[in-house]
């Protein structure tokens, strides 16, 4: 729990990690609607019908859906369409029902990968187009303005966001300060547009013009992106600072300034061009587009830690490889830099910008990855309705399957603008999709293997009387918690000796975040010197061996590492045409396997004192 007097710094911090997507979201939403792909045509009965489906859909998918109740479905506190994935699994083991949780949670993770490249491109790219307006004779230089800036949030990755990370609340309240004045101010001139607070606008705009309101729903999704950032970051701030500060000041800032667009609409439409900017006087223009610029950078650099945090998640669960994690903060767990990650993103986001040319082309390609992530969480949510919090069916069939209607409708009306765009997300999300299912299915089909091969331990203790026992300790890390290790029976078939102490050590990932460090170690005796050791680690921990080796002086066993030796299997996999993997699958996780990251760097095994022995492996 976090204390009474953190709450103030907390909620600061929370306004300027969690909300910089959806608080962005105001420079392109509006413009999007009436301008983009799908034109609305300019008239007051459209603006406030419009303004009404914004206001709603933000009250019903980010206040009522996630504010209310997904958050009320954390995993130990923790966040996310994985922490979720694992909290509905976890209940839902012997239903016949896991398959389907399993592959809508990895698709969840899977699209918000293909979000996470568009929302930095499409967010600095509209921020960065306000230049247009200030002096048309820069358009020439947007494009490379906006790489350069995006460039630099890259680069800065690897040397840790605490430092500017103490900046991002002050410099996102400012933003939504300004957000709410500019907003305040042209809905004091034109009171007439709070009108669209009445849901009967929405209605009747829908009534009127299906057509036209199916199209709108495509673009008015905008001002929701962003929406599901508020579950994703729970587990850093804790959900009553984010509560407090989406009812507080957020809401009413964003509110303030889409209906202070729509005001400036009603009486100037030609501002459809840009209103966001046209809200501020000419004085204020620059300014505007620097203080865009630095919170739309803070908008993506909270969703680069979001994918950095998913990476580290998918590499705990068994979704993805070991690869290089670098911890850029001594005190903040939280703060990580995945070099693999990083760079892929920076390759796709420069690619969108300089392919797509402006937001309005991006905004096309924006929404699908985003509502289909709503789809799903909503499925996985209504699981945990039935699963654990016990609700009658009634209850969940309404709820739910509300939830799901409107969910439906915003990915019914961005699946139009696929062919615009919105294929990209997609193809991205099925190229994690398959990278994430490869990968776990491959290590099953490993383990499968390696059980063949394993010899069971009673047997292989019985025959190991006259082997010759050396001094010291010996460590084999193994997969399985049955058997003897592949690396063990190499190590005495080439060198005929035995150390004094074996220790077999398994590492298991829990369905929870954290684990207590008294259920964190299982010890068994086995005898002839042989100890069986399972460590779980949760699945937003850091599995550190050496650490946990000394934690187990309460069992009676010491370890000095420097006098310990630590023997990993060096899995080598060699695909064939065998029935259970495609060829080109089994090609693909063999490429994974190979360049995954060394285990003694993943458990934090001093190198000087790891040996590695190789096994083949046919799948």
């Amino acid at each position: 729990m976090h204390s009474r007097h953190a709450l103030p710094s907390l909620t600061v911090s929370a306004i300027g990690v969690v909300f910089g997507d959806i608080g962005t979201s105001p420079l392109y939403a509006l413009k999007e609607i009436f301008s983009g792909h799908h034109p609305i045509p300019v008239t007051p009965e459209n603006i406030l019908g419009i303004l009404s489906l914004i206001f709603w859909s933000i009250m019903v998918l980010v206040s009522i859906k996630y504010v209310a109740i997904i958050m009320r479905a954390d995993n130990r506190g923790e966040g996310g369409s994985l922490a979720l994935l694992a909290l509905v699994t976890e209940r839902a083991k012997n239903s016949g029902m896991t398959w389907v949780i399993t592959v809508l949670g990895i698709f969840a993770a899977a699209l918000f990968y293909g979000d996470s490249m568009i929302t930095p491109a499409i967010s600095v790219l509209s921020a960065v187009e306000g230049l247009e307006i200030v002096a048309p004779t820069l358009k020439p230089y947007i494009i490379p303005i906006t790489v350069a800036v995006l460039s630099g949030l890259f680069l800065i990755q690897r040397q840790g966001t605490g430092a500017v990370g103490m900046l991002f609340g002050p410099v996102m309240v400012v933003w939504f300060l300004v957000l709410g004045i500019l907003g305040a101010i042209e809905v004091a001139t034109h009171p007439g547009v709070l009108l669209a607070l009445n849901p009967l606008y929405a209605i009747g705009f829908i009534g009127a013009h299906p057509g036209l309101a199916f199209l709108a729903l495509g673009s008015v999704v905008l001002a929701v992106t962003g929406g599901e950032a508020l579950y994703t970051d729970m587990g850093h701030f804790g959900p009553f600072p984010i509560r407090l500060a989406w009812f507080a000041f957020v809401l009413p800032a964003l509110v303030l300034n889409y209906f202070g667009q729509g005001a400036l609409l009603l009486y100037e439409p030609q501002a459809i061009k840009s209103p966001f900017f046209h809200l501020g006087p000419d004085w204020a223009l620059l300014p505007l587009v620097i203080l865009a610029t630095l919170a739309t950078v803070i908008a993506s650099q909270a969703v680069i830690s979001g994918a950095f945090s998913v990476a580290r998640q998918a590499v705990q669960m068994g979704f993805l490889p070991r690869m290089q994690i670098i911890h850029t903060s001594g005190k903040e767990e939280g703060q990580i830099y995945v070099p693999f990650t990083n760079w892929t993103l920076y390759l796709a986001v420069v690619a969108l910008v300089i392919g797509f040319q402006n937001s309005s082309n991006l905004a096309a390609a924006y929404g699908i990855a985003v509502t289909g992530t709503m789809l799903i969480d909503t499925i996985l949510v209504a699981f945990v309705m039935v699963l654990m919090w016990r609700w009658h069916w009634l209850a969940v069939a309404l709820v739910a399957g509300s939830l799901l209607a409107v969910d439906i409708a915003f990915f019914a009306a961005n699946a139009i603008k696929i062919p615009e765009g919105g294929w990209f997300p997609i193809a991205m999300a099925l190229v994690s999709f398959t990278t994430l299912t490869t990968w776990r299915l491959g290590r099953r089909l490993v383990s499968v293997e390696i059980a063949k091969q394993s010899v069971p331990m009673f047997e292989f203790l019985k025959g190991i009387d006259d082997v010759h026992r050396v001094r010291g300790t010996a460590v084999f890390m193994t997969s399985s918690k049955e058997g003897v290790p592949a690396a063990l029976l190499h190590n005495l078939r080439h060198n005929q000796v035995l150390h004094e102490r074996v220790v077999l050590v398994t590492v298991q990932t829990t369905d929870t975040p954290y684990v207590a460090e008294l259920d964190r170690i299982y010890l068994h005796r086995m005898g002839g010197g042989f100890v069986r050791l399972i460590v779980r680690y949760g699945f937003m921990e850091e599995p550190d061996i050496p650490h946990t080796l000394e934690r187990c002086k309460r069992f009676g066993e010491s370890f000095d590492v420097m006098e310990t030796t630590f023997y990993l299997s060096r899995e080598t996999v060699v695909p064939t045409l065998k029935r259970n993997m495609a060829p080109w699958r089994a090609r693909l996780f063999a490429i994974m396997s190979k360049n995954a990251t060394s285990a003694s760097d993943f458990f934090k095994i001093p190198t000087d004192r790891v040996v590695e022995l190789g096994t083949q492996l046919v799948i």
